[in-house]
C-alpha cells in the first residue's frame, strides 16, 4: 500500500470522517504510513477513483476537522454510494475480527491471498464473509397499506414487515411465512421491488410488494408492538430515507398517484 488511498478507520464502532470539505473528502486520504500502517487493513474497493482501505485502529489519528461518526450518519453526510462503501467496510471488519480463529479446529486463521476468505492453515477450512438474506413485504389492500412497528423502532415509526430467510426456504416462502407469523394474514401476488445491503450487521434486504389475501391482523407480541391498515393519504411516521423500507413505501404511494 504505497499509493495514496482513502481510509475508513474505525474505533469503537465509529468511523473517522473529515467535516467541512464536501462529500469527496468525508474519509481521510493518504499513504498507509500517514496513519501508522494500520494492521490487517482490508481493500474494499474504490472511492472517487482512488483505492479505499478499511481498518480497526487502537485510536483515531488527530486530523484537523475530523470526528468519529456513527455509520448511519454517513448517509446524510455523503449519500448512498459512500454509505454503501462504509457499510461494506464495517461488515468486512466485523467478519475479519470474528474469524481470527478457525470454527472447526480452533487454530489461528490468515487472510487467503486473492479472495475474501479467512483460511485455516491447520485444517484448510475457509470462512467467507457472512450475508444474512431477509425479506421485506409491503402489503396493500385497495388504498390502504399494512404497516407495523417493532418495539425497537423510534416512537411513532411504522414500517413494512420484514424477517430473515430460514435454511431451505425460498424468498417467496419466507415472505408468506413472515407476514403470517407477524400479523396473521395471508398474501398473494408477490412482486419484487429492489434489494439493499444493510450493514446492521450483515443483512441483504430483498423488498417486495404484495396484495392482501385474507385474515385479520393479529400481531405477534414477541415481534410486533402494533400493526394496522393505513390509508395512503394518512400514513404514520415512516422510516428514514436511508432504508429500503422507506423507498418501498414511497414507491407504493407514487404508483397510487399514477393509477
Amino acid at each position: 500500500m504505497t499509493q495514496t488511498a482513502y481510509w475508513i478507520l474505525r474505533y469503537e464502532h465509529r468511523l473517522l470522517t473529515i467535516t467541512g470539505n464536501g462529500a469527496e473528502s468525508i474519509f481521510p486520504s493518504g499513504l498507509a504510513a500517514d496513519f501508522g500502517h494500520p494492521a490487517n487493513a482490508l481493500p474494499i474497493g474504490e472511492l472517487h477513483g482512488r483505492p479505499c482501505y478499511a481498518a480497526d485502529v487502537a485510536q483515531l489519528p488527530e486530523i484537523p476537522g475530523s470526528e468519529p461518526t456513527p455509520l448511519r450518519a454517513i448517509f446524510q453526510l455523503a449519500g448512498s454510494e459512500t454509505f454503501a462503501l462504509a457499510g461494506r467496510a464495517t461488515q468486512l471488519l466485523d467478519w475479519q475480527n470474528n474469524h481470527r480463529f478457525c470454527g472447526k479446529c480452533g487454530s489461528a486463521t490468515v487472510m487467503k491471498t486473492g479472495e475474501l476468505a479467512m483460511h485455516c492453515p491447520a485444517c484448510g477450512l475457509l470462512a467467507y464473509p457472512r450475508i444474512s438474506p431477509a425479506v421485506m413485504v409491503l402489503v396493500r389492500d385497495g388504498d390502504k397499506l399494512l404497516l407495523g412497528r417493532s418495539p425497537h423502532f423510534k416512537p411513532g415509526v411504522y414500517s413494512a414487515l420484514a424477517g430473515f430467510v430460514e435454511p431451505g426456504e425460498t424468498l417467496e416462502e419466507c415472505a408468506a411465512r413472515e407476514v403470517r407469523e407477524e400479523v396473521g394474514i395471508a398474501i398473494t401476488n408477490l412482486r419484487y421491488f429492489h434489494s439493499q445491503p444493510w450493514p446492521f450487521p450483515n443483512s441483504l434486504m430483498v423488498a417486495f410488494f404484495a396484495d392482501y389475501a385474507g385474515g385479520t391482523i393479529t400481531p405477534d407480541p414477541k415481534e410486533i408492538e402494533a400493526a394496522d391498515w393505513f390509508p395512503l393519504d394518512a400514513l404514520p411516521i415512516l422510516p428514514e430515507p436511508i432504508s429500503i423500507s422507506r423507498r418501498l413505501i414511497d414507491a407504493a404511494c407514487q404508483q397510487a398517484d399514477k393509477s
